[in-house]
């Protein structure tokens, strides 16, 4: 397993579209997540032990932003087949263990990690209100162990500042995590 972080980020460029069975049963576009205030997309899997050291900050900061008017929704993209536990059955448990109070989305073909061009589990995507990408940063300081008490919550602190003036903080720190398992 080696941390990777994103290598290039195109500020400004339009949210992709998409349309994904979610953990709970429904489809979901880009539309119906969308929020009035700007929308985060965060690329995650079950079993990166990035994504489970923040998983529950994740999801109290996304529960925040969602109060707020932010649209929100995680996405698996991972070959289920190689990694089992990164399956439709398997997120589906993981969601429910989790309280997620936004959609797991399942990305069986790859396409819209493609698209996205996500790199790693967790990466995310930080959208205005015209669904312009305006913050590829991380979630906080933490990586596989806690951040520091007195850390910042960057992915709730950049999306206020989006809702509030459209724009993200100048500097963003690369989320950084495992890999997108890619199909062969």
């Amino acid at each position: 397993m080696a941390a990777i972080g994103p290598d290039k980020i195109a500020f400004d460029s339009p949210a992709p579209d998409f349309r994904l069975p979610a953990t709970n049963g429904k489809t979901y576009a880009l539309a119906d997540v969308a929020g009035e205030k700007g929308t985060v997309i965060v690329f995650i899997c079950n079993h990166c032990p990035y994504v489970i050291a923040v998983i529950d900050r994740l999801v109290a900061d996304a529960r925040a932003l969602m109060q707020e008017g932010f649209g929100f929704a995680a996405i698996c993209s991972n070959d289920a087949r190689a990694y089992p536990d990164d399956s439709f059955p398997k997120m589906k448990e993981f969601a429910k263990a989790h309280a997620f109070p936004f959609p797991y989305l399942h990305d069986e073909t790859q396409a819209v990690a493609r698209v996205y061009d996500a790199v790693c589990t967790p990466d995310f995507f930080g959208y205005d209100k015209d669904k312009k990408l305006k913050y590829r940063g991380r979630l906080d300081a933490g990586r596989t162990s806690p951040p520091p008490k007195d850390a910042k919550h960057e992915l709730l602190e950049a999306m206020r500042a989006i809702g509030k003036t459209g724009e993200a903080p100048g500097e963003q720190i690369a989320a950084i995590g495992c890999s997108i398992k890619w199909k062969a």
